[in-house]
């Protein structure tokens, strides 16, 4: 019976157009944030497994078909995760209409490319195409932003080293799966892509660790662990896609040793 409803429910929303969930799925999850954002954060309890819920279903509602074994959880990592990292890391912002109206704005924005990234996986469009290459970059991009805004809310939370090098490994080795998973797009999660991103959460740990002893300042700390993830993720990625060549790794860690350079500098030295 349950099965049924199911299938049922889904031949009604497939008559809805696709662009038309994708603007609905936003607005709903939207909606959720800007609701949130009027309760303290002792109610984020009660707020994160909405969110996660909330932004699972309404991903599915976008998509709707097509989604197979893996995917199932390839293809809602980023919404979700970016759902409860943006709602977390508005209560570093003063309570006002000020922040909260841009924030939602830019979260609605975000919501709805990460749908759409979602979707153009779901299709599996040749890599070739300038359609993956986008859904690629921006996906990369969300990616290195969450990493970002769960550093600042771990380190001025300051809840210990060892829980926040834990928290790092955790978000690093979803996100980086999630990452090396776009490479082939494949249903099913391939032996070398887990070992790698275990590598890299296993790298941001214990980098976590050692920074935590340093008198960084918590925004200085994530904008240094967000470049050792984009460098560590995308220097991953080309060599797993073939392509790591001398110029991609001079990008990559030219990039993070400015960071570096700009950390140190903010110590005063």
């Amino acid at each position: 019976m349950i099965k049924n409803l199911f299938r049922q429910l889904t031949n009604s929303f497939l008559k809805i157009e696709k662009r038309f969930r994708f603007v609905i799925s936003t607005l709903l999850l939207t909606f959720l944030m800007l609701f949130s954002t009027f309760f303290f954060f002792e109610k984020a309890w009660l707020f994160i497994p909405i969110f996660i819920i909330a932004s699972y279903l309404l991903t599915y509602f976008s998509i709707l078909e097509g989604i197979e074994k893996i995917e199932w959880l390839m293809l809602f990592i980023m919404p979700v995760v970016f759902s409860v990292s943006f709602y977390l890391f508005y209560f570093l912002f003063p309570v006002r209409w000020l922040t909260r109206l841009p924030f939602t704005l830019i979260f609605a924005v975000s919501v709805y490319a990460l749908f759409l990234v979602s979707n153009i996986f779901n299709v599996g469009v040749e890599k070739s195409l300038q359609l993956y290459r986008a859904a690629f970059s921006v996906n990369y991009f969300y990616q290195t932003l969450i990493v970002f805004l769960i550093g600042n809310l771990l380190f001025a939370s300051r809840l210990g080293v060892f829980l926040n090098g834990f928290i790092t490994f955790l978000i690093a080795f979803i996100l980086a799966n999630q990452l090396l998973w776009s490479i082939t797009l494949n249903l099913r999660l391939e032996k070398k892509y887990y070992l790698h991103a275990l590598f890299i959460g296993l790298i941001l740990m214990e980098e976590v660790v050692v920074l935590s002893f340093v008198p960084f300042q918590s925004s200085i700390l994530a904008l240094i662990l967000t470049a050792s993830y984009y460098s560590l993720g995308g220097l991953t990625y080309s060599f797993l896609d073939q392509r790591l060549f001398k110029e991609t790794v001079r990008e990559y860690l030219i990039v993070l040793g400015f960071i570096l350079i700009i950390g140190l500098l903010s110590l005063g030295w």
